[in-house]
Formats: C-alpha cells, sequence, structure tokens
C-alpha cells in the first residue's frame, strides 16, 4: 500500500519512453487506486492534484454518470417545482373564491410555505447525508406528492395552510440534498452544469405546468374533483409514481454503483478526491468543526446573500407571472392566461443551460453571477417605465434570462468554496436556506393593493437584482486579493505540529487553500 509521498515520487520518475504507452496507462491506474482509498491524500500541501488522469476514461465515466444520474433527480425536481408553484395556476382558477380567501390571503398562504422550508434546510441536508441520498431524496419526493395530493381537498384557508407547511418541510430538501448529491460525483467545474440540468426544471415547471394546468382544467371534472382542484389532484399523483421508481433507480455514491465497474468506481471516487486539499476520505463522517466552517465561511456567505437577492426575483416570477399576465391580457380566458405564462420559462430555460455551460467550461462562476444582474435589472426598470402591455410582457423575457441561471451557479459555488463533504452538506443547506428567505419577502413583493402596475413589487426587485450586481462583484474581488495574500504564507510552517486529523479539518483556513472564483 502506497501513501501520499509514493503518489508523489510516482509523479517524479521519468516519463516512460514512447512505445510504452500501456506501461505508462498501468502506472495511471495504480495510482489512481491509491488515491481512491481511504487513508491516502491525493493533493500537494496547496490542493495541486499528485496524480494523472485517463481523460478518455473520464469523459466516460462522466457520461454514464450523466444517463444514470442525471435524468432521475431532474424529473423529480421538475415535479417538485409544479407542486410548489402551480398553486398560481390554481389562483387564475378559481382558489381564493373556492376557499373565501380576501385580501393578502394569498400572500399569507404563499408565506406559510417558506417558513416550514427554511427552518428546515439545514436540518433535511444533514439528514441526507445520514440516510443517504439514494434513500432521503425519494422519501422526500414522494411526501411532498402526497402534500400536493391533499390540497386538491383542502375547503378553507386553515387547512390549505396547514397542507402548505408540511409541503415545505418536504420540499426543504430538495434542492440543496440533489446538489450534495451529485457533488459525489462530480468535479468542481462539472457541477455547475449538472446542477443547472435539475435546476432548469424550474423555468420549464413554468412553461410544463402551465402547459400542463390548461389541459387538466380543460376537463369537466375528475370523479368528484373539480376546477383547480384538478391540478393539485393529477400532479400530486404523478409525484408519487415517480418517487417509487427513484426508490428503485437511485443509488447513494459511486461504491455501491451497480451499474460502475470496479475500475470505474475507484476512478469516479479518485478524481472527486483529487480536488479535496488534505482530504484522506470522500465521505468523512460528520463533525461540529466542518459543519460549522461549511456556515461560517466568506465565500459561502456572501453567494447564500446573493441568493437571497436573486430568489426575491425569480420566485416572485414564479408565483405572479400568472397574475401579471392576468392584468395585462384581462379578456382572455383562463386557458388562454395559462398559455401566456409559458413562452417566458421557455426562454429562461434555454439560458439556464447556457450560463452554467459556459461556467463548466471555463470553471468560472462568480463572473457569471455578477453578468446575470444586468438583464434582470433591465426587465424590472421596463416594468417600472411602461405601462404598455406589449413592453411588460417582453420584460418577463428579460427577468427570465438571467434569474434563473443564478440557483445552478450560487450552488455550485459554494460547493467549490469548501472542502470536505460534510463542510458541502452545510454550505449547499447555508445557500438554499438564505435563498428561501428571499422566496418569503417575495411572497409580500407583489400586493393585491399595489396592482395592476404593482410599483412596489417591481421596485423591490430592482432593488434586488442592483444588490446582487455589487456585492457578486465585490465579492469576485475580494477572493482575488486574499489569494493573493494566501500566495505570501508558508504553508509548512503553518501547519508545523498539526496532525492530519487537524489538518483535514481547517477547510477554508487551511493555508493551502485557494478560494475558487
Amino acid at each position: 500500500m502506497a501513501s501520499s509521498d509514493d503518489l508523489n515520487r510516482s509523479e517524479k520518475k521519468e516519463a516512460f519512453p514512447e512505445g510504452e504507452a500501456s506501461a505508462q496507462v498501468q502506472r495511471i491506474e495504480k495510482d489512481v487506486q491509491y488515491a481512491a482509498e481511504e487513508g491516502f491524500t491525493a493533493t500537494d500541501s496547496r490542493g495541486v492534484p499528485i496524480l494523472q488522469f485517463d481523460r478518455l476514461a473520464e469523459r466516460k465515466l462522466r457520461n454514464k454518470i450523466d444517463l444514470m444520474v442525471v435524468p432521475t433527480v431532474s424529473l423529480l425536481y421538475l415535479f417538485c417545482f409544479i407542486d410548489r408553484s402551480n398553486i398560481g395556476n390554481a389562483r387564475l382558477a378559481g382558489l381564493e373564491k373556492d376557499l373565501g380567501m380576501s385580501g393578502n390571503d394569498y400572500n399569507v398562504l404563499l408565506s406559510i410555505f417558506f417558513i416550514s422550508y427554511i427552518v428546515m434546510e439545514i436540518p433535511s441536508n444533514l439528514a441526507c447525508k445520514w440516510i443517504g441520498p439514494g434513500w432521503f431524496i425519494p422519501f422526500i419526493s414522494f411526501g411532498f406528492g402526497v402534500c400536493s395530493l391533499g390540497m386538491a381537498f383542502v375547503r378553507d384557508l386553515p387547512a390549505a395552510c396547514g397542507v402548505r407547511f408540511l409541503l415545505g418541510l418536504f420540499e426543504a430538501g430538495m434542492m440543496p440534498g440533489i446538489s450534495y448529491y451529485l457533488s459525489r460525483w462530480y468535479r468542481r467545474s462539472e457541477l455547475v452544469f449538472r446542477i443547472s440540468l435539475f435546476i432548469v426544471m424550474a423555468p420549464l415547471a413554468g412553461a410544463f405546468g402551465g402547459l400542463l394546468a390548461s389541459g387538466i382544467l380543460s376537463l369537466d371534472s375528475i370523479g368528484s374533483v373539480r376546477a383547480w382542484r384538478m391540478v393539485f389532484l393529477v400532479e400530486g399523483i404523478i409525484t408519487m409514481g415517480l418517487s417509487l421508481i427513484a426508490f428503485a433507480t437511485l443509488t447513494d455514491r459511486p461504491e455501491t454503483a451497480r451499474w460502475l465497474s470496479q475500475e470505474e468506481k475507484t476512478l469516479a471516487v479518485a478524481r472527486v478526491k483529487s480536488e479535496r486539499l488534505a482530504q484522506t476520505t470522500v465521505l468523512d463522517n460528520a463533525d461540529r468543526k466542518r459543519l460549522w466552517l461549511g456556515f461560517w465561511n466568506p465565500a459561502v456567505l456572501a453567494t447564500a446573500f446573493i441568493f437571497l437577492l436573486n430568489n426575491i426575483t425569480v420566485q416572485g416570477l414564479a408565483f405572479f407571472t400568472p397574475t401579471i399576465v392576468a392584468s395585462i391580457y384581462p379578456t382572455y380566458t383562463t386557458v388562454q392566461k395559462q398559455l401566456y405564462t409559458v413562452p417566458p420559462y421557455v426562454v429562461g430555460a434555454v439560458f439556464e443551460i447556457v450560463f452554467p455551460l459556459l461556467s463548466w467550461r471555463t470553471d468560472r462562476r462568480q463572473i457569471f453571477l455578477v453578468l446575470t444582474a444586468p438583464l434582470t435589472m433591465m426587465g424590472y426598470i421596463m416594468f417600472l417605465a411602461s405601462t404598455d402591455t406589449r413592453v411588460r410582457y417582453a420584460a418577463t423575457f428579460f427577468t427570465a434570462i438571467s434569474c434563473f441561471a443564478v440557483g445552478a451557479l450560487s450552488n455550485a459555488q459554494v460547493s467549490a468554496q469548501v472542502i470536505s463533504d460534510s463542510a458541502r452538506s452545510m454550505s449547499l443547506a447555508t445557500n438554499v436556506m438564505f435563498g428561501n428567505v428571499g422566496g418569503l419577502v417575495s411572497t409580500w413583493s407583489y400586493l393585491s393593493w399595489d396592482g395592476p402596475n404593482y410599483p412596489i413589487g417591481n421596485g423591490l426587485n430592482l432593488a434586488a437584482s442592483s444588490t446582487l450586481l455589487v456585492v457578486a462583484t465585490a465579492t469576485l474581488f475580494w477572493m482575488k486579493a486574499d489569494n493573493k495574500r494566501r500566495e505570501k504564507l508558508d504553508v509548512s510552517g503553518e501547519l508545523e505540529g498539526l496532525s492530519q486529523a487537524e489538518i483535514e479539518s481547517l477547510e477554508w483556513r487551511h493555508p493551502g487553500w485557494r478560494w475558487k472564483p
């Protein structure tokens, strides 16, 4: 068995002469096997990988993971977001009238969801690490499917609030849990695009949810269930069915994947480990210090605040686009209004993929967070500056183009700014928790008495996107400045006298650590 020093020495050996490619491949495979084993680090003291990887083998492995992991979690998240945001479609179909709601009751109903969502964010992601994503994600998915089904049978506002509270409990773990799950499989640069492949389901949920709702509402009834209740009934049943399938298809981690060979399992572990400074294992045992440093991390907190600001705009768009469309086209039928909510989401979905794809290819995230703000600002400036229906409808496209991309970028960014698996589960939960504080704010951004032009709601969203631009830019410059400061540190001297366990728990305080903008 080899130590990390053995790996270093193997890198310093004279390269194999031309014609001995097979011997070199064997050496790479041997180094990869050693690096994947617990008890060995796969980086030097500055976080640089100390082994080589076969790029072709990595590409084949990555494609296999893409096929076996991403589609399942993406489908689950699609119906997660549909179950959350279909209340906007139900509102157009008469939910408020049937439940005897008036004034700001609709905003109260939305707020209840976010209260439980925010409170359960961190506990839920820690439970995901402890139980295992392969079991936990399908379980909570089934739970919010049941809650969506329950909404079809509520008769008054208190009952609806109770169901929405339970919905928040179950949905709290979805975005951070899936992001954390994917971080077990992908490199830092690869993660952002894979996260985007499931988060893109949010704008697609707006598009597909609108189409599905219009289709369901064209029916007279489903048994004794009528009108908006049919939307919750059908979508809840679909979610529950997909969750049962996911119990059989999701696997916790590479080591337990039946569809990977032993060589592929070893490569999957080693390549993730090669980006984790000083870590001797990929899946560590959670301890308070690592969890705390996953939260108390300057880059994580700054990014989480960015996500909070973004969610004020994106959640507001998800919940109130139907309302905005209704104010623009008041004479249209309910089905026509539902269909007019679709195009902005389709455009948003395209750019949800484009920005993370560019981020993957450049291994940069912060600059793309900066670039998302101006278009969102433009959209809300158009809302404030004009009452022309065509201008205001065009504004929803500018907003959708940029604001949806921040979800994938911010989750990938907080994942990249920590080292250990425990800290990553905490950083992702922190990011989404902050983000949903923004979602809570958004539920009160478009108030009934502020319509039909909603100057307060649009002004709030403009302020949020403008602040996002400032914070994202300042964080980028700070990360570069702190990296320059860290270059001057004597890493060996700073680590002298510390045990391996103490070095592993340093996280971002490790002198060899560099922020990853």
